[in-house]
């Protein structure tokens, strides 16, 4: 009879942000083991709160799976002597399974003959099982970081309070520190701090919703927002969304209970992205808007318990609202006693990464490299704006609120370049070269910020790939992956047309004093290719999220340089292959490319010869060729992909009719060799869009 599994673990408050991935720890070790196990279950849900991890499945099976399996021993070689008699390996192979020698099977392998046995395996019971299982998954959790209390040797991320091991209505006997599971849990600290006994695991989260703890995170948020957004209507305003709040608010408390609260109007004169950080970060408070998005004066606390006196309640979270403003104000106003530019010079005591120097060093280099950008994008009347906003664009890190506050860089610069005077097209690229923050973000509204923004990721990515300190796995911790991603983003939102091979070139140029003594591994790539290949990397993730995988491959195969013209490649070439007759299309085009690839290095360069021409059928496609040429070419030189496309597939006919009447292959060598130069030059005409070779037509 199936049985449900209740695992739960009960700590003092973990942090917010350590909540979910062990909730995914917790199942992920837990199902792992079962599965190992052979050991059959229904639905699997897990439940987390800042006192407590748990996981529940349902439907659990008496006991693993039996299986009959297939055991190899020795060689049948080694298994007897040269008179026929087993050796000892054979009678100990057959000792180990409790049968004799003669119930021995033989398995012929890649490697030979082997003596063999089909052994049944019967499944563990359920208890014995999901003990070691529960045991692994609570052990199993890791935490950015962990403690240790008393004389446990166990870590964990807050002391461990209780644990309930369930299956149907037997305790598991499994320990974590010095706490052994048993059948007891507890509710809301303040609300119900009693004991709670369970039955069944099925009665979880039903207990302890009557115990006034909301277990469920997906609930649980879906209530926070529900109730903060009541508490938002009936001040007349609205919530200012941030997912990112709403997911650390959630976590950090069992039951949400918000109240609007109120600061001085007159803080309403300081940036709104200071308040909305002042109220966001120390406190956690949910900023309000009035109908048109215009801050308000007002905010929203949640409590973790219902308060009887909310005005008591309300003014402990305004007072300390007050203070924190107070403190921003004092950052804001003395900051503007010092103009901006005047901070650049301190920029040189604050090291970007110790082989690369200092931010002062940096923003020399992307200045240079931005301004290089302007120029090759054709947008040189941007260039007096990109160099004052370049220098400017790191000062506000010196200064005290963005010490204060890290995420207020950007934003900060473009207030005190108002404050100090500077043109608002310098103050605006300041605060947009570090747009897009993230993949949903913005990109930047204007060209100085864009091209600032480039040269900053582009000369991060170079500098870090040219000293080894590439990403590698999930460990990324100059986030070059997200560098990489943002430039692409705003290369393609923005149009920008320039050869990507060539700002980079000239972003290691511009490095070269500090990359001078820096040493490279032998047979590793030089740092230029690195770094295209990083972005071709990036590349091909991004569009196969939207485009088939070999199509991805076969146009950045021909090249990514102009990563417009490579996008629009793209988009052409998906609409192509989604025709109902591209694959006889592509067929006789991978033809094409699979001869040039398996013959065409043997034969030496040289142009087509038309006069060597003997068979009609090749002179007809060679004039069909030489048609579509120069039409692909026009199209191609005005970015109509689609046109060229259907100018080369125009040429399908004639190359059929060539491989059913030539003979490429001709015995004769100089017949044999020009009929190859040909086919290459149509190859290549298929490159200016992609590689046809990449694509699979059966797709």
């Amino acid at each position: 009879m199936a049985r449900d599994l209740l695992l739960e673990v009960g700590a003092e408050e973990i942090p917010a942000s350590f909540i979910i991935p062990a909730m995914e720890d917790l199942k992920r070790v837990l199902t792992e083991r079962m599965a190992d196990a052979r050991l059959k279950h229904g639905e699997v849900r897990t439940f987390g709160t800042p006192r407590r991890l748990a996981v529940l499945v349902r439907d659990v099976a008496d006991a693993g799976e039996d299986i009959t399996k297939e055991v190899l021993g020795p060689s049948a070689k080694a298994a007897f002597d040269a008179q026929g008699k087993p050796t000892k390996a054979a009678e100990k192979f057959a000792e180990s399974l409790k049968l004799s020698v003669d119930a021995l099977g033989r398995t012929t392998t890649a490697k030979g003959e082997y003596l063999s046995a089909r052994v049944e395996e019967k499944g563990r019971p359920a208890e014995a099982i999901l003990q070691d299982a529960a045991h692994a998954a609570v052990h199993g959790i890791s935490f950015k970081k962990s403690m240790r209390w008393g004389d446990v040797d166990t870590a964990f991320a807050r002391p461990v309070q209780w644990l309930v091991a369930l299956l149907g209505d037997t305790e598991l006997p499994v320990v974590l520190g010095d706490v052994k599971a048993g059948r007891t849990t507890y509710g809301h600290r303040f609300l119900a701090p009693g004991a709670i006994t369970l039955k069944a695991p099925s009665d979880y989260e039903a207990a302890l919703e009557k115990a006034h703890v909301v277990a469920d995170v997906a609930k649980r948020r879906a209530e926070l927002l529900r109730k903060v957004n009541a508490a938002a209507a009936s001040a007349g305003a609205r919530l200012l969304e941030d997912e990112g709040l709403v997911d650390q608010v959630t976590n950090l408390v069992e039951l949400p209970s918000p109240v609007v609260g109120s600061f001085e109007e007159r803080h309403l004169d300081l940036p709104p992205e200071v308040l909305v950080q002042e109220m966001k970060s120390h406190q956690r408070y949910f900023s309000l808007t009035d109908a048109k998005g215009k801050l308000l004066p007002r905010f929203i606390a949640v409590s973790n318990t219902p308060v009887r006196d909310e005005q008591l309640s309300l003014r402990g979270y305004q007072r300390v609202l007050a203070a924190r403003l107070a403190d921003g104000r004092f950052f804001f106003d003395e900051d503007r006693r010092t103009p901006l530019a005047d901070r650049v010079e301190k920029l040189g005591r604050v090291v970007w990464q110790g082989q690369l120097g200092t931010y002062l060093e940096k923003v020399e280099r992307f200045r240079a490299l931005a301004g290089w950008l302007a120029q090759a994008t054709g947008r040189a009347g941007e260039a007096a704006t990109v160099e004052r906003a370049a220098t400017l664009s790191k000062a506000d890190l010196v200064t005290g609120m963005v010490g204060e506050f890290p995420e207020l860089q950007g934003v900060m610069g473009r207030e005190y370049a108002k404050a100090g005077g500077e043109p608002d097209a310098v103050a605006l690229a300041i605060f947009e070269h570090y747009l897009p923050r993230g993949a949903e973000d913005a990109l930047p509204s204007q060209d100085a910020g864009a091209l600032i923004g480039l040269a900053d990721r582009l000369d991060s990515l170079c500098g870090i790939f040219a000293i080894g300190k590439a990403p590698s796995g999930a460990a990324d911790p100059f986030a070059l992956r997200r560098a990489c991603l943002s430039i692409i983003r705003i290369v393609l939102g923005r149009g920008y047309r320039f050869s990507l091979s060539a700002a980079v070139d000239e972003a290691l140029r511009l490095l070269a004093p500090k990359l001078a003594n820096v040493k490279r591994k032998p047979g590793e790539a030089a740092p230029r290719e690195q770094v295209l290949e990083f972005f071709r990397g990036r590349l091909k993730a991004l569009w196969g999220e939207q485009h088939r995988t070999d199509v991805v491959e076969a146009v950045l195969a021909v090249g990514f340089d102009d990563l417009v013209a490579a996008k629009k490649r793209l988009e052409a070439l998906s609409v192509l292959v989604g025709h109902s007759d591209f694959q006889p299309l592509a067929a006789a085009f991978k033809r094409v490319v699979n001869i040039v690839e398996k013959q065409g290095k043997d034969v030496s360069g040289g142009q087509t010869n038309p006069q060597r021409f003997t068979d009609e059928p090749e002179k007809n496609l060679h004039t069909a060729f030489t048609q579509a040429r120069d039409k692909v070419g026009e199209r191609v030189r005005a970015d109509d992909f689609a046109g060229a496309l259907k100018e080369i597939t125009g040429l399908k006919p004639a190359v059929d009719t060539f491989f059913d009447k030539v003979m490429v292959m001709a015995e004769d060598k100089d017949l044999r060799e020009n009929r190859i130069r040909f086919l290459t030059e149509i190859g290549a005409l298929f490159n200016q869009v992609a590689d046809f070779s990449k694509i699979q037509a059966e797709a």
